[in-house]
């Protein structure tokens, strides 16, 4: 296909087009981040609600079979608020890698009008996805789950029923963080808890039974131990791929470098956002739920797909 001043070509990736250029001039930066988003996606939606029921089975586990039957009250009271600390910011960095744009290209945008206004010198080349029919930006990868291509697009997890990109990585990288410390502190708590019970030979150790205690500590056990393994991987995965300015995608296709790199500090200011501060581990930073209501009673675009 071609047009006056401009080639057009269909190929999966590596775009003339810098990220930075706008590709959809009636959206905003605002509302792009006012716009609800969520994949309907079955296997997505199942891993997610998993995620949800494994953290809320160890608070339960932690809460009732481990702390509050304990003696000790500090001992109680300090693990108690850290564990649930940890878990409320492990779930909403979680809401917010699944429910965050990961960074779409609007479906459809290659037409000739917008082409035209683009502005192109002639003999420029553009490129077009030929599955979603969208201008494809640089680093650019199209997901068949999501069905959209996506700004550096590291890849789709089910467990957020998401996308891993430009918009949502910090928040997916602060899930594995939290969720590898949760899982830590809840394999140290079941340490102590059958040493407690062995030494007092499983009486008053908790207001269950003994053998109900010993499989709820050990589903806890198992469950903690492989997210531990699962996301303190991830997040090692993920901060080296930061570091090196370089997606899990581009790593496995071996895709040379055509953009300018950022390294170590640079990549991670770029995706934390500014200096190291405590900003960059609060899953919370940059919601404004006030925005995010008034868009719901005016009938905002729910972005799902």
């Amino acid at each position: 296909m071609q047009s006056s001043g401009h080639r057009f070509r269909d190929v999966e990736h590596h775009p003339l087009l810098a990220e930075n250029d706008s590709y959809d001039s009636s959206s905003s930066e605002a509302d792009v981040a006012d716009r609800v988003w969520f994949i309907r996606d079955g296997c997505g939606m199942v891993c997610a609600v998993m995620t949800w029921l494994l953290v809320v089975y160890a608070d339960f586990v932690v809460t009732f079979v481990m702390l509050l039957p304990s003696k000790d009250f500090w001992y109680s009271l300090v693990n108690g608020v850290l564990f649930n600390c940890l878990a409320v910011l492990a779930l909403s960095s979680h809401l917010r890698t699944m429910l965050t744009d990961p960074g779409a290209v609007p479906k459809g945008n290659a037409t000739k009008e917008y082409m035209e206004s683009l502005q192109l010198k002639p003999g420029e080349v553009i490129y077009k996805c030929p599955k979603c029919c969208s201008i494809k930006p640089e680093r650019a990868h199209h997901c068949s789950i999501c069905k959209r291509c996506i700004r550096k697009m590291d890849h789709h997890c089910p467990w957020v029923n998401n996308c891993v990109g430009e918009r949502n990585q910090r928040f997916f990288v602060l899930f594995t963080m939290y969720i590898a410390l949760i899982s830590a502190h809840a394999l140290i708590l079941c340490g102590f808890q059958f040493f407690s019970c062995v030494r007092g030979q499983w009486t008053e150790c908790s207001d269950f039974s003994p053998p109900v205690t010993v499989i709820l500590l050990i589903f806890l056990c198992l469950e903690g131990f492989l997210f531990l393994t699962f996301t303190a991987v991830m997040f090692g995965t993920q901060i080296h791929s930061i570091c090196n300015d370089e997606t899990e995608i581009e790593r496995l296709k071996s895709e040379k470098p055509t953009w300018e790199r950022r390294l170590r500090w640079e990549g991670m200011k770029s995706v934390f956002g500014g200096q190291p501060s405590l900003l960059w581990i609060n899953p919370f930073a940059g919601f404004r739920i006030k925005r995010l209501i008034l868009r719901a009673k005016k009938g905002g675009p729910e972005f799902s797909v």
